[in-house]
């Protein structure tokens, strides 16, 4: 009987499921962390909110349209990510532009289907996506942005949200030296797989 009781016990303290078997690349929270209100517009026009995390594995990604290296190679890997899932019905991708000064909805809508157009491309002014970026624990900042070019530093991470609209974790990418800042498409699978089953 104290057996069982201290199973339970053990049980109800790791909070019921073991944490995942994933690599160094990623930040798990074994809590996952409330996700605060926000509202973006997708390429559509259509106001997204945290409604629209529900119900679905949700990747977010960071970037702009303008990007000359990180943006594009991401969101390829992420296709290929998206593309090898068995069920798709399970995942969302989101592509977040941190330069909407640039990014219209137009733009923006352009841009991601060269990579898949269900997914969500979106954006917001920046007293809206600042908060909603750091709040996921990423960053961004934007370099000269008087001129008509101009680089936008961001986070390089993928985000994960559950589908309770909860942070769940951080995929980092590899860093090398003299190559750009990038996610391992095949890790971030089979860490992605490890989290979801």
């Amino acid at each position: 009987m104290k057996k069982i009781l201290l199973i339970v016990v053990v049980a109800i303290l790791s909070g019921c499921s073991p944490a995942p078997d994933v690599s160094e690349k990623v930040v798990w929270y074994p809590k996952p962390k409330e996700v605060q209100s926000f509202q973006l517009q997708d390429q559509y026009g259509e106001v997204l909110s945290n409604q629209d995390f529900a119900g679905k594995w949700n990747l977010l990604f960071l970037g702009y349209t303008s990007c000359p290296d990180v943006c594009p190679m991401t969101l390829l890997k992420l296709t290929h990510v998206y593309q090898s899932m068995k069920d798709k019905s399970k995942l969302q991708v989101w592509f977040v532009s941190v330069d909407p000064h640039r990014d219209s909805k137009e733009r923006r809508q352009a841009y991601i289907r060269h990579f898949d157009p269900t997914f969500k491309a979106v954006s917001a002014e920046h007293s809206v996506l600042f908060p909603f970026v750091r709040d996921l624990g990423l960053i961004y900042a934007i370099n000269q942005e008087q001129q008509e070019e101009y680089y936008v530093d961001h986070s390089a991470s993928v985000a994960l949200i559950n589908p309770k609209g909860q942070l769940e974790a951080i995929f980092k990418p590899s860093h090398e030296v003299g190559a750009v800042p990038t996610i391992d498409e095949k890790q971030l699978l089979k860490d992605l797989n490890s989290i979801i089953n």
